[in-house]
């Protein structure tokens, strides 16, 4: 069992995206907030594992947030959920502590369970 939150700010791709993780991980905790401060207050208090995180929102982009999450709650993984798939975001995740990287546009569910599933068993070792 584990917690994640979703973070985008277009509705229907959260929402598909949550029932789809909620198929396949039955027994966890998804929640959702469609831009970084929602998504910062939502961490302060439930304390998710896992953060699936887009770059592009409202407010403070993706890699601010990651940047703070990993200052602030450094036990928390943040997977990079994005449609900017260029190698300068990707760097760019990663010098801002991502764990992961994915592009919406070349990702389908079962990628997207599967760098879920390592990211938290990176965790745990």
């Amino acid at each position: 069992m584990f917690r994640a939150l979703i973070v985008d700010d277009h509705p229907v791709f959260r929402s598909t995206l949550r029932q789809a993780l909620a198929g396949c991980f039955p027994d966890s905790v998804i929640d959702e907030a469609e831009d970084g401060a929602l998504a910062l207050e939502k961490i302060e208090h439930a304390q998710p594992d896992l953060v699936l995180l887009d770059i592009n929102m409202p407010g403070e982009n993706g890699l601010e947030i990651t940047r703070k999450i990993r200052r602030d709650h450094p036990a928390v993984r943040v997977v990079i959920l994005t449609s900017y798939d260029l190698p300068e975001y990707r760097e760019a995740a990663q010098r801002h502590g991502a764990h992961g990287f994915l592009s919406k546009s070349a990702s389908g569910i079962q990628e997207i369970v599967e760098a879920v599933r390592a990211v938290l068993d990176s965790a745990r070792t």
